[in-house]
This record gives structure tokens, C-alpha cells and sequence, in this order.
């Protein structure tokens, strides 16, 4: 009895053997290849998004130019003799260098211009500053009417005709309603901000602007930019 339930045990071990091995042999053929007909997936390119070929360089592209697909520069400050901009991002598209410079088929600029620069624009002593719901504030202290007023003007930011506006929707300058309305008419024009974008390559055109704590953040958009002439 003994011996019938040890080989009874040894065949049964012996075909969960065989059933292992089949299996293994199975799992092996279909993960590997024949030797010589490797057709395993190519990587990705690390600076190349899957699927998405990357650009080729223009057929006219002479021996003394280079040609850059993208190039990106980032600029905490960025100062001119008349501007400063800050936190300064910008990316070109289709770059070329040359004998004829660096020049940008495409280039796409965001940077905050400070509330500083702006009140320049205005005036000493004028103090330009957010407000809420995205607007911004002006305080200046202007001549209307004989008097010397301290004006305060809030108003929305938008873009015309390629610079930075403030159109004052509100504007206090104290006392009685009656007098505040006429002074509030006379001094408008003290309080409008009209700011063109200074301190970036010529070509680029204001599409958008922001206001945040520390300025105003406008993006720009141009076309055939030269960087360096």
C-alpha cells in the first residue's frame, strides 16, 4: 500500500514537472525573437516629444549659418537705458545665425513690465499698484481747476493699438460729489496709462496683458525678429 501511494505521488510530481516546463517553454517563445531578426521598439528621443518629427532645416540654409529649431532664453532682468522687464521667457522658432545676425522666424516673448516703469511714464511721485478683480490703481497728485487734487484712478488694463492701457472707470479726488465729478473729468488724462513695451528686439506686437503684485505681465508675438543684427 505504501508503495502504490509513493508512486502514485512520484507520477503526480513528475507531470506538475512537465506542465511547469511546457509553460516556461511557451512564455520564452513568445517574449524572445529568433536570433538575427531582432525588431525591438527604437527609444524615444529624449528631446523629441513621440510622434511628433521634428522640424528639418531650411533647404537655402548656407554653409556660414546655423540653423536652431527652437531656442529658448530665460532672463531674471533685462534693462535698457530707458526700461527694465523682469522674469523675461523667450522662445524662438526656426532661428538662424549669420552673417546677417540672429534672426527668429517666429518668437514669442512674456515679460512683467514693473509698476515703476509705468509710473515714470506719468510722472514723479506717481504710484501705480494692482487693484482687485485684475485692474490696477494709479495715485498721483496732479494741477486741475487752480488746485493741487490727490487723485486716486482704478480702472481695467487692456491692449490697444499695441501698448498697455488704463482707462480709468473710477476716480476720486475727495469732496462733495458734485465737485468730484467735474474734477474727476479734468483730470482724466493725468491718470491714463498709455505704455508701449520698451527693451525687446523691434517686430514684436503686444497681443495680451495681466496684472499681477509686482507688474504687468504682457506676451508678445513677432515675426522674421532679428535678436542680434
Amino acid at each position: 500500500m505504501e508503495w502504490t501511494r509513493a508512486k502514485d505521488w512520484l507520477i503526480g510530481a513528475l507531470g506538475m514537472v512537465l506542465v511547469l516546463g511546457v509553460a516556461l517553454g511557451i512564455l520564452w517563445w513568445v517574449v524572445s525573437n529568433p536570433v538575427g531578426d531582432s525588431k525591438a521598439a527604437p527609444e524615444a528621443s529624449p528631446t523629441m516629444a513621440p510622434g511628433l518629427p521634428g522640424r528639418e532645416p531650411p533647404a537655402d540654409l548656407r554653409e556660414d549659418e546655423v540653423w536652431f529649431a527652437d531656442l529658448a532664453l530665460d532672463a531674471g532682468t533685462v534693462a535698457t537705458g530707458d526700461s527694465t522687464l523682469r522674469n523675461v521667457r523667450a522662445v524662438g522658432q526656426d532661428v538662424v545665425t549669420g552673417p546677417d545676425g540672429l534672426v527668429a522666424a517666429r518668437l514669442a516673448v512674456d515679460a512683467t513690465v514693473p509698476f515703476a516703469v509705468v509710473a515714470d511714464d506719468l510722472g514723479r511721485g506717481t504710484v501705480v499698484r494692482a487693484a482687485d478683480d485684475g485692474q490696477a490703481t494709479v495715485v498721483r497728485t496732479v494741477e486741475a481747476l487752480g488746485r493741487e487734487l490727490r487723485v486716486v484712478a482704478t480702472g481695467t488694463v487692456e491692449v490697444q493699438g499695441g501698448r498697455i492701457v488704463l482707462e480709468p472707470r473710477s476716480i476720486d479726488v475727495g469732496g462733495p460729489d458734485f465737485l468730484a465729478d467735474t474734477a474727476a473729468a479734468a483730470v482724466r488724462r493725468f491718470v491714463t496709462i498709455e505704455h508701449h513695451v520698451e527693451g525687446l528686439p523691434e517686430g514684436l506686437v503686444l497681443q495680451d496683458v495681466t496684472v499681477q503684485s509686482d507688474g504687468f505681465r504682457a506676451s508678445l508675438l513677432g515675426e522674421d525678429v532679428t535678436l542680434v543684427p
